[in-house]
């Protein structure tokens, strides 16, 4: 799901005069090391359903893993549309980033053992097998989604506040 480098626009309007964009791989180095990221689902009646997750991201998308049964994978089922958030809670400094894009089921084995690698390394005691297209680990069965971005928006914070796009 590798895709081509995105296109860069600040939005001028809600920054400060003289910002600049926030360069893609700053960006991106902050949704790699992000510990906690913040899913946004629809309910089948049109709610908003937001939680935190754990999440990987690797080669510009991001992938999460849930129970069939959660209420977010249930969503996912009715409408793959999601937010994803992910900063700091702080207004002197960080980048907060928002994710825009659909939500797919992964199933490549191949795909998920690399995943599985990568959760083990970014967050101790996370640890999965791959079978049947899917994790297994102590919670059981966990299906995986892969969100490849529409846009992205970042917004600095700190002396200097800008807002950045990514389209792709």
């Amino acid at each position: 799901m590798v895709q081509d480098k995105p296109t860069t626009t600040l939005d001028a309007r809600y920054g400060d005069p003289g910002a600049t964009a926030t360069p893609w791989a700053e960006a991106e180095a902050h949704l790699a090391r992000a510990e906690i990221y913040w899913l946004t689902t629809i309910r089948p009646e049109g709610r908003p359903h937001v939680t935190p997750l754990i999440a990987i991201w690797h080669e510009q998308v991001l992938y999460f893993c849930t129970g069939e049964q959660e209420r977010k994978a249930r969503n996912l089922a009715a409408h793959r549309q999601v937010a994803v958030t992910t900063g700091q809670n702080t207004m002197g400094s960080g980048l907060d980033l928002v994710i825009e894009g659909e939500a797919r089921r992964v199933g490549d084995e191949a795909l998920l053992r690399l995943l599985a690698g990568r959760y083990a390394t970014k967050y101790e005691g996370w640890h999965f097998t791959v079978r049947d297209g899917a994790f297994h680990g102590e919670g059981g069965r966990a299906i995986v989604f892969a969100v490849a971005p529409a846009r992205i928006f970042g917004f600095r914070k700190g002396d200097v506040f800008s807002q950045t796009r990514w389209d792709f």
